[in-house]
């Protein structure tokens, strides 16, 4: 074994920490980073630790003390000021002062007088600071100064000037960090905006955007759609692709295997005489035509997610010019996609493993780069579990070192592993398994794993309800009630959240035995009627109203769940750390029936007395009660199957 380190300490246990390091923590700009460690110093010298951060590529380092939580336990608190990648580490030395400190005041106490030699070693631990603090010469003189006094006073002196706050911050300044440990490499940390974590996202799709059932809409009549979707409290606007639609073999209505006149095709399969990724589709407009509606998105306040989906049909332009890139079949036709039983003759999968791999994941990072200098910071990825992992790192990598602000949603509707692997490549946020969890146990074991396991360090789980590829059987052919259920939960379960159009209007028509729409506007233009009795769009309205007005619902990590005497109703709450936002949220499960049951509120969790009463403003019905202690009865019709209650406190 090799000398290679005289060092006297040792760091293990660091959380949080995603395998050992390898990939980044996720933060937003302002959130606290708590890291702790165990921290071990051979000998009974005074230990100090320090965390330290920085963004990556700069040389200083921000520095803050840490604390002991535990024998051996150390506990210390960053923040982030900006998007982009960051990174910590963590520093421990001994602390040769406040060791000789602590040893001289017990010498002193004990009565021992002959302590000359012990106030000669303070008085030199003062002469290395000097030589370390020369770079500031007014410190430096201070420390010379004090060093001098110490040599001349008496005992009770020497004890009096030791304890001296100035000394202490001087000394702390300029610690002797000779045998210091530091962890290396630094832990990465992703820091990304505020629109990573609370969000509410809209999906329409723009062809439909006025609700013709026998024509399209184009991108300049796009604003209604928008101003409504604003007026519920939406601040994310997603377009499903809106590139150019390829001919060959282009699908009809349902899915038909060939499209009749008229049929405008699908989106996923892009390409066509007008052009691939770069373009859009004429149908909708020019491309001066989306400048300007991304421009009226942006004045609006609300932004423009872009679906990013890796499809190619048969007329794209990379078929003629980079044939190599794709699958190709031994008589040297190129492989169409398939899922068996189905067919999808409209789209060419490309061969991220093909010789030329280089150049088709730079041009597949290109496309995205190109997208955000027009102003686009948001992208939904489509099948991402359907591409190389490697890729996703360094697409993504690449782009938020270009634009920090960028954010990835990654739609992986896949194995749990795969969609974490995925989350800790570098995607912002995930959808989720939300869309089939229905029932009480599934519910809160679901949202534990993602809030309160490790999983909440790397991945932030974007609720949907519904998307146009999936209408989950608990919504086929559902009571209003029951939209209304999965909305409340999907709202505040997780602070960031998604909905496709036509929810608010319950559409529950299912395609035959799938968990697919009836007369999906993937495949045709959809008429709609944007104002139908029976909409929920006021209700949608009053929960993302209290989704803005109470910063606890716009947390990621925060949420627990509470006993309740009911298996058909689902209690929690979301807190703030430091309490001025308490939300205790109950839903009704039960789509068809009044449920009603006592619930435990946590008094000691919220900051509650039991002695003192308190007041619960429903920001959904606009109601206030006075409950008193922890049992307290609530009741929930399925026309309003939920309460929103904002803890009011004298």
């Amino acid at each position: 074994m090799s000398l290679k380190t005289r060092t006297t300490a040792w760091i293990e246990n660091i959380t949080p920490s995603i395998e050992g390091g390898r990939y980044p923590v996720k933060r937003v700009v302002g959130e606290e980073l708590a890291v702790e460690a165990d921290l071990l110093i051979d000998g009974h010298d005074v230990t100090s630790a320090l965390l330290k951060w920085r963004m990556h590529g700069e040389k200083k380092w921000n520095e803050t003390p840490m604390h002991e939580v535990g024998i051996d336990r150390w506990r210390g608190i960053c923040t982030f000021i900006e998007p982009g990648l960051g990174e910590f580490t963590l520093e421990t030395f001994t602390e040769r002062w406040l060791t000789w400190q602590h040893d001289f005041a017990k010498k002193l106490g004990a009565g021992m007088e002959n302590l000359g030699l012990e106030v000669e070693e303070g008085a030199r631990l003062l002469d290395d600071a000097v030589k370390r603090a020369k770079k500031l010469p007014g410190d430096a003189a201070r420390l010379k100064e004090l060093a001098a006094a110490m040599r001349a006073s008496t005992l009770a002196e020497v004890k009096s000037l030791t304890d001296l706050p100035e000394l202490f911050a001087l000394m702390s300044a300029y610690a002797d960090r000779s045998l210091a440990h530091e962890i290396k490499p630094p832990h990465p940390v992703r820091v990304d905006r505020e629109q990573a974590r609370f969000a509410s996202w809209y999906e329409f799709f723009p062809r439909s955007a006025e609700g013709w059932p026998d024509r399209g809409s184009t991108f300049r009549d796009c604003l209604p759609r928008i101003d409504a979707a604003k007026a519920m409290g939406f601040d994310t606007i997603y377009f499903p692709p809106i590139h150019p639609i390829g001919f060959t073999n282009r699908k009809g209505r349902n899915n038909a295997a060939r499209s009749e006149t008229g049929d405008p095709g699908v989106p996923y399969a892009i390409g066509s005489p007008a052009g691939g990724h770069y373009e859009i589709e004429p149908a909708l407009g020019t491309m001066k035509d989306f400048e300007w509606l991304l421009k009226q998105i942006k004045q609006r306040g609300l932004e423009l997610a872009l679906d990013y989906a890796i499809n190619c049909s048969p007329d794209h332009p990379y078929v003629k010019a980079h044939p190599d890139w794709f699958h190709q079949r031994p008589d040297g036709s190129i492989k169409y996609a398939e899922n068996p039983p189905k067919k999808y003759e409209d789209i060419y999968p490309l061969n991220f493993h093909c010789a030329d791999w280089r150049a088709l994941w730079t041009e597949l990072r290109d496309i995205i780069l190109f997208w955000a200098r027009k102003g686009v910071r948001i992208f939904r990825v489509d099948n991402p579990h359907t591409k190389p992992i490697a890729m996703w790192e360094f697409i993504i990598a690449t782009v938020q070192a270009a634009f920090p602000d960028t954010i990835f949603l990654s739609e992986a509707f896949t194995r749990p592993k795969m969609m974490k692997a995925l989350a800790k490549a570098g995607f912002t946020q995930s959808y989720t398994y939300f869309t089939w969890r229905n029932y009480k146990q599934e519910l809160m074991e679901y949202c534990q794993e993602l809030t309160q396991t490790d999983v909440r360090e790397y991945m932030r789980g974007n609720f949907w309800p519904n998307t146009p590829d999936i209408l989950p059987y608990g919504l086929q052919n559902a009571p209003r009630s029951a939209f209304m259920i999965r909305i409340l939960l999907a709202a505040t379960l997780s602070s960031v959240y998604g909905m496709y159009s036509g929810f608010e209007l319950c559409e529950n028509d299912p395609f035959p035995g799938r968990e697919e729409y009836n007369h999906s506007e993937k495949y045709h233009y959809k008429g709609r009627d944007w104002d139908a009795p029976g909409n929920i769009k006021e209700w949608i309205t009053r929960i993302n109203q209290a989704r803005k007005s109470e910063r606890a619902l716009q947390l990621y990590g925060n949420l627990h769940f509470h006993h309740v005497e009911s298996d058909a109703l689902l209690f929690y709450s979301k807190v703030t750390p430091s309490r001025d936002s308490i939300v205790l949220v109950v839903v009704n499960l039960d789509p068809h029936n009044y449920q009603g049951a006592h619930v435990d509120v946590p008094l000691e969790h919220l900051g509650l007395s039991e002695q003192q009463p308190y007041v619960v403003h429903d920001l959904l019905g606009g109601h206030r009660y006075t409950w008193f202690g922890r049992r307290n009865f609530v009741g929930l019709d399925p026309g309003a199957p939920g309460h929103i209650f904002c803890v009011e406190r004298g």
